[in-house]
């Protein structure tokens, strides 16, 4: 019986081009997922957007002189188009700044208010006197009162993923001058975290499935003891405080972002003319909830949503948080301050998107921290793409289209080797298929690829090029099984190369997608027609990687 998955992705701040840490931390893992529970017939509903209120889009704005609205605006494009070439297939990706959120956001923010989840009270915020004004956490720098990481945000630390206030910070200063700051008091409205901590702490004790990084942190987070956190601003940009008297403050975006996977729900259950739709994703038992980030979001997956959604009651808590750690860049941090960033729009702009998704899939940072580099980009296309899946594919096809007219060969009796490659072709989806289940992702892609290796020894054995002038029924035979591997491997490796398999779909006679034929077995019929063969993938010469880092290196100040 299929099962409904629902699956939230972290939401980018409309402030910048995607990179390739976006990819590796978030995206991709998310597409992954996706496209498997999609093929093999589950109900899916992937749903992100733009993070068009945070602090990151005001800077970028002052920065450039123009309006927020204009950035988000020019950047949401982006995204919208990046995805589209990258194969990052959403059932919806929209922004927080529609009529839709906004008014999620506030029925949420009053229900809990209503509850005593939320209260007022004052606080000390830092006021800029250079600027006169107060400064938002993202607009305040200093040092990490947890690790001593010199250049931690007023919300967050990412050396050491501590959630901050920037009152919390040692010698803060103002990011954007580095004048001192002084801390006035000014009346918020705080989400009472301190209800839900041993809610939270019994319910995340129980998730033994997950990873073990995002697994002990969360517990540690907690067990450190919870602190009730403000969940407005005195900002102009964001969603307004639905209550009289707050004109000048806004509802800040941590609180309201995670909202973001609710509003689009609804959002998404508007458009397919079926506005209830979105319940049997958000509130039925039945539904399995995943969110996909980078490890810098875990807390505000696994301690602050949690919280909201016990607050508000009768909403499915996450069933899973597989967040993925950091992806460093030739060795370093990546930084897109600093420009120390692959930008996927640019590389889109110079290679095909299945060759980046395969090797992004192969190192991803799914429990340690893992390296990216034009040298380990290049080596693999060619060893791996190229020489090993797809040489497998070009030979086998051209062998055959040559000998056997065009069509797929009859096989012969078979014997104990050939026996041996059939049987892994079912071992495979099945073994493959419970790695993706388990968000285990690196050693899914593993199976295939040691398919597609076993499958090259077999006809190196076999060598159909040098029986097909001696015993030509044991050439079919060979061939025959090497078609059968392929049309597997289109399968497996389907959820991590969807342009480059509905391709190899293409050249094996088929019409329609991949997704219609489902997570199983196709045996290749006798005597069916296919088209001249075309190359998978394409090589790549050695010198793209110097390349490539040269680049990297000059925009990096």
């Amino acid at each position: 019986m299929a099962e409904r998955i629902f699956i939230g992705v972290a939401w980018p701040y409309a402030n910048g081009p995607l990179h390739l840490g976006h990819l590796a931390g978030s995206y991709l893992p998310a597409d992954i997922f996706a496209r498997y529970h999609r093929i093999i017939g589950n109900h899916v509903l992937m749903v992100s957007g733009s993070d068009q209120h945070g602090t990151p889009i005001t800077l970028r704005a002052e920065d450039e002189g123009v309006e927020p609205k204009e950035i988000v605006e020019r950047f949401h494009a982006s995204f919208l188009d990046t995805w589209e070439k990258m194969g990052i297939d959403f059932d919806l990706f929209t922004t927080t700044g529609t009529r839709n959120h906004t008014e999620t956001v506030q029925q949420v923010f009053l229900s809990l208010l209503e509850q005593g989840y939320i209260y007022k009270d004052t606080m000390l915020l830092p006021y800029s006197a250079q600027e006169k004004r107060f400064l938002p956490d993202r607009y305040v720098e200093g040092i990490c009162p947890h690790c001593g990481h010199k250049k931690a945000r007023g919300d967050q630390c990412d050396q050491c993923g501590k959630t901050l206030n920037p009152i919390d910070l040692i010698e803060p200063r103002g990011k954007r001058d580095g004048s001192k700051l002084e801390f006035r008091e000014s009346e918020h409205f705080f989400l009472k975290l301190t209800s839900f901590e041993h809610s939270l702490l019994d319910w995340i004790k129980r998730q033994e499935h997950w990873r073990p990084n995002v697994l002990n942190f969360s517990r540690r987070f907690i067990e450190d003891g919870l602190k009730d956190r403000a969940i407005t601003r005195d900002i102009e940009w964001g969603i307004p405080i639905p209550l009289d008297g707050y004109d000048n403050k806004r509802i800040y975006v941590w609180f309201e972002a995670v909202i973001g996977y609710w509003s689009a729900a609804q959002e998404w259950a508007k458009n397919i003319k079926s506005p209830s739709s979105w319940e049997q994703f958000l509130t039925d038992p039945g539904t399995k909830s995943f969110y996909f980030m980078g490890k810098d979001n875990i807390p505000f997956h696994t301690i602050i949503w949690p919280s909201i959604l016990m607050g508000v009651g009768s909403m499915n808590l996450p069933y899973d948080v597989p967040a993925n750690e950091f992806l460093n860049l030739e060795g370093a941090k990546l930084s897109t301050s600093g420009n120390w960033a692959i930008w996927l729009p640019d590389y889109l702009e110079n290679f095909d998107p299945d060759p980046l998704r395969y090797v992004l899939s192969a190192t991803m940072p799914e429990t340690s921290d893992t390296n990216f580099s034009w040298d380990n980009f290049v080596s693999r296309n060619n060893r791996e793409l190229v020489a090993t899946y797809g040489n497998l594919v070009h030979r086998v096809l051209t062998l055959t289209y040559m000998h056997f007219n065009g069509k797929f060969p009859s096989p012969g009796k078979m014997e104990k080797d050939d026996h041996m490659l059939m049987d892994m072709l079912p071992q495979s989806l099945k073994q493959a298929g419970e790695r993706l289940e388990g968000c285990k992702f690196r050693d899914a892609l593993g199976v295939a690829m040691n398919l597609a290796q076993s499958a090259n020894r077999y006809i190196d054995f076999m060598a159909p090029w040098k029986t097909i002038k001696t015993d030509p029924t044991r050439t079919a035979t060979t061939l025959w099984i090497c078609i059968n591997v392929i049309s597997c491997l289109r399968t497996l490796m389907y959820p991590f190369l969807p342009f480059s398999s509905q391709n190899l779909h293409e050249q094996l006679g088929n019409q329609g997608t991949i997704q219609d034929c489902g997570w199983k077995l196709d045996t290749i019929t006798p005597g069916q027609c296919f088209p001249s063969p075309q190359p998978l993938f394409k090589k790549l010469d050695e010198s793209i990687a110097d390349h490539q880092r040269k680049r990297l290196e000059e925009q990096s100040p």
